[in-house]
This record gives C-alpha cells, structure tokens and sequence, in this order.
C-alpha cells in the first residue's frame, strides 16, 4: 500500500469522525437549551418542561383560575393562558418559590398579560423560564417619597433562571433585577435576561430614596449574568449596574437615553466596612449601542462608576478614590464592537482607561454573535418585548420614542397614559399530551 495513500486516507477518516462528533455536539446543545436559539447563561434549564399543565382563567389576583394559584403549585409545571388582559396585583408581589416553572406568556389572547400595581419576584430557587409578560408596577397611587418601591421583576438567590421577551416598566426601584445575600450565603448566578424592553423606570415618584429611576441592578457577587438583545430606554441610570465580584456578559444591546450613568460598574465601599471585598466586576460588554437622547448628559461615559464612587473620585477613573487606590475598582471589561451615537448623530467607540481592558474575552457565551450597530438597532427594535409580534399601545409608544428620538424620563406613569385598561379576553386552549415545547414555539412568528 502506498505510504502516501494511508497518510490521506487517515486524516480523512479524522475529519470525517471530527465532523460527526461536532455535529454531535451541536444537536445535543440545541436539544438541551430551554427553547430554541436561546443564549445565554442557565440556557439548559430545563424549567416546568414534563410537568403538569396549568390553565390561568381569570384575571383576577388571587383565587381559582388564577396566576397566583398557579404560581403556588409545587413540582414541575407549565403555566398557560386562556385569558388575555391586566391583572392588578392591588399592591402586592407575585413571588415564585418553588422550581421548575414555565410561564408561557406567549399562550395568552390578544393583549398578552399585563400585571400593574405590583411586581414578580423569583425567591430561593431555580429552574424558571418566564416569556412574553409585561410587568408595569407603576406608583400604585402612592405619593411622592411615600416608601412604595417595588421591582418590575426581581430575581432573588435563585439560579438557572431565564427571563426572556418581557417588558418591565415604571418600576420604582428596578425595573429588572438579580440579587442575593451580600456577605455570606448562596447568591444568585447563571440568570439570562434576554429580548427584555426595561423602560420608563419612575424618576421622582414613591420611593424612600427619592429620585430612583433604574433600569437592572446586578447586586454584589452574583456570577454569570447575560443580557442580551435587550432595549433600556430613558431610565437615569443602571443601563445595566454590576455591582462588586459579579460577572456577566452585556451583548447586542440598545441604550437609549439615558439620563446620568449608561453601564455602570464597581461597588460602595460603605457597604463593604469591616469585611473583605470580593474581586472587582468582570464584564464583556459586545456589540451594544448607546443612543443619547433628551436627557442623557452630553458627556455621559459609556462605562462609569457608581455615583456614590464619583462623589469620592469625581468622573476621572484615573484619580484616586475612597479607599485610596490609584485607581477605582470600577471593573475588568473585554470590549467588542460597542459604539456611542450622539444627539447629532455622530459616532464614536466607547473610551475606557486601558488599565480597565482585557485584551481576551472574560466569559463567553454559546452560539453568540457580536452584531453590527446598524444590525443591533434594527433587530432590538423589532424583537424586544413582551409580544414584539403584537405590541400593546405602551410598548409601542416607547419603540417609536426612541426611533423617532423623543423618549424622556417620566416621574408617573400618569404622564404617559396611565394604567392600561384592556379589556379581558378568552381563549380555549387545545392542548396536545406530548411535544408541548414544539406547540408553545407556534405561539411566536
């Protein structure tokens, strides 16, 4: 036999095998993610999928038929919606506590679910997927300073939990959030916001604070948080904030107005007294677009430190700060194709102070592609939100405020129309008995 035959006869034989082990590979990620395309960390989840079938019927907050009712079932479940309108949660939060949930939004009749005067919070556990929800807590009518101050939604020392195609506005603390135990305990980690439209947080509305217009806040030492495809439009700050030993993937993201901080990272060092910090935050930040607007400074840094750091070290990363180092813990970041687009319409690339760089990527994630600006714009746009395939009047207004560039900051949902009024609407489910997650993606173009 030919010696040269053999050498070629082998490496095919090696790339051929290479080949079928790689697309091997490929299906078995594909059939371990929680739904199709998704991307992000705690992606193979495998939420309520198997588990028991539950129908919401009623708008009502709390009772028979009702999300409440079926958010308190334990075990592995799917939730599904044959009633489509607003659910007023009069005050209180819907809190999950129990794993293994699908919320399957995308289920619900024409106008989707909506839940006013209070917010979902995820507490203690794991494996959830919610989809397709619009959560808008609003002031609930409380006055000015008056203490009422509630997530759109919040995820608490949970894990493995996807948050994808929602809407969280008029939140008077965050609109979206990850936290957990700051000094001891098990903290969140591996949580995805994905496709989310985080807008419109309330400025000088009910909470203690004050003013406190926000969009996601990541709290101390949670690992592993991805944000992808989401739309932050005219909150003042928190566009995302991590916070001290976090780390996360921000990618293909669209910024829009905001009004002091875009990306914020580091930590407040009064938190810390008397304990040992945890490293500083590790960030890739890949492919976003922050649009200035009515009320975004005009020298609004892309990534900057918290506020209550700059009161210490003034807006120049480089000066010394609090703690007397040289220069602030404000983060490690890996940047990809990120860009600023100014009020005139100019563009430039983020500036960041090269002791802050990395020049490898921190964390990755599976089946990421770093978008094109024009690309980013255009596919957040039309993909982000609750029902990007139907959009309710809010949703829609705040798309067309930031194409159009006339997004502000409100301090009340009042100035922008008030709670929606939606009439209730039904819906007979036909429920197959197997393939459920092949039927809940025909709900979605």
């Amino acid at each position: 036999m030919n010696p040269r035959y053999n050498r070629s006869k082998s490496a095919i034989l090696t790339f051929l095998l290479g080949l079928v082990v790689l697309l091997e590979s490929t299906s078995l990620s594909a059939e371990n993610l929680v739904f199709s395309g998704a991307i992000g960390f705690g992606t193979t989840t495998p939420a309520g999928s198997g588990g028991r079938i539950l129908r919401v019927t009623t708008i009502e907050s709390k009772g028979p038929g009702s999300l409440h009712a079926a958010i308190s079932v334990e075990g592995p479940r799917i939730i599904v919606f044959e009633v489509g309108g607003v659910i007023d949660l009069q005050g209180q939060n819907l809190r999950i506590e129990d794993p293994f949930l699908t919320i399957a939004g995308q289920t619900a009749p024409n106008p989707g679910i909506t839940l006013i005067r209070g917010g979902l919070t995820v507490s203690n556990t794991h494996d959830i997927l919610i989809q397709h929800l619009a959560v808008r807590p609003g002031d609930n009518g409380r006055s000015k300073g008056s203490g009422w101050d509630t997530d759109g939604i919040a995820v608490s020392a949970s894990h493995r939990v996807v948050v994808d195609h929602c809407s969280t506005t008029w939140a008077v603390d965050e609109n979206l959030s990850v936290s957990g135990p700051r000094l001891q305990g098990v903290t969140s980690s591996d949580v995805t916001f994905s496709n989310c439209l985080i807008a419109e947080g309330l400025n000088d509305a009910s909470h203690a604070k004050g003013p406190h217009s926000k969009g996601t806040l990541i709290h101390d030492r949670i690992q592993r948080v991805a944000i992808v495809g989401c739309l932050y439009a005219s909150n003042v700050d928190r566009n995302p904030y991590f916070k001290i030993g976090s780390s996360g993937v921000v990618a293909n993201n669209v910024i829009f107005n905001p009004g002091e901080h875009a990306i914020t990272s580091g930590w407040r060092p009064i938190e810390w007294e008397g304990h040992q910090a945890p490293p500083e935050p590790e960030l890739s930040i890949l492919g976003n677009v922050l649009s200035h607007g009515l009320d975004t400074q005009e020298n609004l840094s892309f990534i900057s430190a918290p506020p209550t750091e700059m009161e210490h070290s003034s807006d120049d990363p480089s000066r010394e700060n609090r703690s007397g180092s040289q220069h602030p813990e404000i983060g490690r970041f890996y940047l990809q194709g990120n860009w600023q687009i100014m009020r005139d319409g100019s563009r430039a690339r983020p500036s960041v102070p090269a002791a802050r760089l990395r020049p490898n990527p921190i964390l990755w994630l599976d089946g990421l592609k770093v978008s094109e600006p024009e690309e980013t714009l255009t596919r957040v746009l039309k993909n982000a939100g609750a029902r990007p395939f139907d959009r309710d009047p809010i949703d829609q207004r705040i798309v067309d405020g930031v194409r159009l560039g006339t997004g502000r900051i409100i301090d009340s949902q009042s100035e922008v129309g008030g709670y929606p009024e939606y009439e209730p609407t039904y819906r007979k489910l036909e429920i197959p008995t197997q393939d459920i997650d092949a039927w809940l993606a025909n709900f979605t173009p």
